[in-house]
């Protein structure tokens, strides 16, 4: 049987991923949010457009992001007051890839509606509706920023001088 050598973060890899890509995700989602905004306001379909593609990439990696937040999190050393974050972390993780997934769906529906009012010279507009949703979708990346925030700068999650500790017997 193979044994998975871990280095100093207890990881099979240098780094984590997780936080790499989650950050990517992250500016995605915001900077769609953004164009959306603007372009509602502004009346400019090229913003929207890029909305909507930032918005697709988004809903592809978040689930690259989810898969690789899943693997780190069964390396991490978990101890008693990490799990209540861990496992609301979690929980929110796979709520937003849902989220996103739907929305993404939705912002199709919208942009395609736009592309053919667009042809008929008849521009179309975001709903304020997808923007209170959007608006939602934001405030709750930002809850789930600060959870992750809390997992690596609090619990010290993969961070080298925790995962030596608990490797010595010394529990956080």
């Amino acid at each position: 049987m193979l044994a998975l050598q871990l280095n100093s973060e207890n990881l099979p890899y240098p780094d984590p991923i997780h936080p790499i890509i989650v950050h990517f995700v992250i500016a995605m989602v915001l900077f769609s949010f953004f164009c959306d905004v603007v372009g509602y306001f502004a009346h400019n379909v090229r913003l929207l457009e890029v909305g909507f593609w930032n918005m697709f990439v988004a809903a592809i990696a978040i689930f690259v992001a989810i898969i690789f937040g899943q693997l780190e999190a069964g390396l991490a050393n978990i101890y008693p007051a990490v799990q209540p974050t861990l496992n609301f972390h979690t929980v929110m993780g796979w709520s937003l890839g849902a989220m996103v997934a739907a929305i993404t769906a939705w912002r199709f529906v919208i942009r395609d509606r736009l592309l053919r009012s667009k042809r008929d010279r008849n521009p179309l507009k975001l709903s304020p509706a997808y923007l209170g949703v959007a608006t939602f979708l934001v405030c709750l990346v930002l809850l789930q920023v600060y959870l992750g925030s809390k997992l690596f700068w609090v619990y010290g999650l993969h961070v080298e001088p925790v995962v030596e500790a608990m490797r010595q017997g010394i529990s956080p």
